[in-house]
């Protein structure tokens, strides 16, 4: 877990990068969009998903999310109910934003069809919830601390001189 501000930084480009790009994907399939999106519609949808979810992140449902996660009254000695915690408002904050973007991307390329804008966002939402849960703690979050830990341990050892 990252301890300082330049640490969560670096957390937080990788976990959006992560998620981003499978959530883009998974949105593209449940909207139909494969095969009608072109790649270079994909790539650009990509990198302005990339940009807005890392600013959310950054700015707004992180720090969110955190206070929130830290106001509860639970062990926090227990790590584990840290990362569950602050894992769990995460993706229903960046859910909420992010399904927005997607119900914009979908109206953008295909139009929403018979349902009302409402239904439409909560419909996503719904779907979104259900497939970034599971991604977020059994994959993306479990490879992200992974990658994270094994990046900074190995950058504090060769600041502190330990690797030569």
């Amino acid at each position: 877990m990252p301890t300082t501000k330049r640490e969560s930084f670096y957390f937080g480009l990788i976990m959006c990068l992560g998620m981003v790009v499978v959530m883009t994907f998974y949105n593209l399939l449940i909207n139909g969009l494969i095969g009608m999106v072109p790649i270079k519609g994909i790539l650009i949808q990509l990198m302005l998903g990339f940009i807005i979810a890392f600013l959310l992140e950054l700015f707004i449902v992180g720090p969110a999310a955190q206070k929130i996660a830290f106001s509860l009254p639970y062990d926090k000695s227990k790590k584990i109910f840290v990362i569950l915690s602050v894992s769990f408002f995460m993706v229903v904050g960046m859910v909420l934003f992010m399904s927005l973007y997607g119900l914009g991307t979908a109206y953008f390329y295909n139009g929403l069809g018979e349902e009302s804008l409402f239904i439409s966002y909560f419909s996503l939402v719904f779907k979104n919830l259900i497939f970034a849960f599971p991604l977020q703690l059994i994959i993306m979050g479990p490879l992200v601390r992974y990658i994270f830990a094994k990046f900074f341990k190995d950058q504090r050892m060769m600041e502190s001189g330990s690797i030569s």
